[in-house]
């Protein structure tokens, strides 16, 4: 008798747990499917769509990853900055900043590196920008260009010397939710400083170089 009674409980649990099972909604704990698949946005993949690419910067001038012609370097003495494009913009864009360095170097033994070239306030509308960019502080579309390491105003090519590997330039571009409140006098930590908290997305180009 004691062992029916212990059969009827087990198979009402069973049907109880069935019940509750088949009410979770779909992902839940104890629901079956797909629980725990997440989404390459990192959201979980739950109430949203299909992942979208992100921010892409590239050129015509080189491949990513590609050797930087010559025209665009030290190697010229009238090198001009390449032309570049960039796709998949963030929604809620209002400016864009650039950033060209050469990671490739330690200067004064510290983790600064090689500032090449630093432009913000690019307006959010724009999607390219020209070969030959005018060495021009504050240009007419609001587009601010700094001092690169050498103090002067806009594009400096690289340089990495013969001896030694190739260096990796760097161009980053931040898509951001706001106009930054900085002039031609500021410096790289100022522009990063500023974009804290405000960068919607970013894409990034690498070309290599040496003499």
């Amino acid at each position: 008798m004691k062992s029916k009674a212990l059969t009827l409980g087990a198979l009402l649990l069973s049907a109880a747990v069935a019940s509750l099972s088949a009410q979770a909604p779909a992902g839940a704990p104890g629901a079956g499917g797909a629980q725990g698949q997440r989404g390459e946005g990192g959201g979980g993949g739950r109430g949203r769509g299909p992942a979208v690419p992100g921010l892409t910067l590239t050129t015509t001038a080189f491949a990513d990853g590609a050797e930087i012609p010559k025209k665009y370097t030290m190697a010229d003495p009238n090198a001009v900055s390449p032309k570049l494009e960039w796709t998949n913009v963030p929604m809620g864009t209002v400016t864009f900043a650039l950033i060209l360095h050469d990671p490739d170097v330690a200067l004064q033994r510290k983790m600064d590196d090689v500032l090449h070239w630093m432009a913000f306030n690019i307006p959010g509308t724009a999607r390219e920008l020209p070969e030959g960019m005018a060495a021009t502080a504050q240009m007419p579309d609001g587009t601010v260009q700094a001092k690169n390491l050498r103090g002067a105003v806009g594009y400096m090519g690289p340089g990495a010397p013969a001896v030694g590997p190739h260096h990796h330039y760097t161009f980053e571009l931040f898509a951001l939710d706001m106009k930054l409140e900085l002039g031609p006098d500021a410096t790289r930590a100022d522009v990063v400083k500023a974009m804290d908290g405000h960068i919607l997305g970013k894409g990034v180009l690498v070309g290599r170089f040496h003499q």
